[in-house]
């Protein structure tokens, strides 16, 4: 009996733990990488860097971005932080 009074607190923590850290978490990295099998050419996007352009060309790991002046410049997929394109 005693052991239970004593284990129930810390499964009581850590319940509370994943609903409030854990768990939000993982719905977050599960919409980014989401967003990121989403994109495509034409896309309007912001980069983790603050970076506004268009998306040129896409593969696997890289997008070219199309930005001012028609400069394009190479970004890794996973810099990629939203995309913006009006709905």
């Amino acid at each position: 009996m005693e052991f239970m009074t004593a284990i129930l607190p810390l499964l009581f923590m850590f319940a509370i733990f994943y609903f409030l850290l854990i768990r939000p978490q993982q719905k977050r990295q599960k919409k980014v990488q989401q967003m990121h099998a989403d994109l495509k050419k034409g896309d309007k996007i912001v980069t983790i860097g603050g970076l506004h352009g268009t998306i040129d060309a896409i593969d696997e790991d890289r997008v070219i971005l199309l930005v001012n002046d028609n400069k394009k410049l190479t970004y890794d997929r996973s810099a990629v932080r939203d995309v913006v394109n009006p709905d």
